[in-house]
């Protein structure tokens, strides 16, 4: 299930970063953070594509709610999820890179497969 991971976050401050990534990573097809992140956004940038696959109004008003930018729901109605069709699932995928020079971190890049 999305959201179990606490991040070091506050909720609301969590939840505001959790949009912001999946706003983003729906804008440009791919973002670098740390593995646990990715993880986080990878199960809501499923679930958005999902909901964009049913395309009804309900649906629409669902990922209006969480994506932060219009004109990235509208990308993801017209082009993101008619392409992703015939996929069932998995509409991410995770790399991972390595550690971060300044803390060690764990890094991966996650993108629209």
């Amino acid at each position: 299930m999305p959201g179990t991971r606490k991040l070091g976050r506050a909720s609301d401050h969590r939840k505001a970063m959790l949009r912001a990534m999946v706003t983003y990573l729906l804008e440009k097809g791919k973002i670098e953070t740390t593995v646990t992140r990715a993880k986080e956004v990878s199960a809501m940038t499923d679930k958005m594509i999902t909901l964009g696959k049913a395309g009804d109004l309900h649906s629409k008003r669902q990922v209006l709610a969480y994506v932060t930018k219009e004109s990235v729901a509208k990308k993801l109605f017209d082009e993101i999820a008619p392409t992703y069709a015939e996929r069932k699932g998995g509409y991410t995928k995770i790399i991972r890179t390595g550690p971060r020079r300044g803390d060690a971190a764990e890094m991966a890049i996650i993108q629209l497969v």
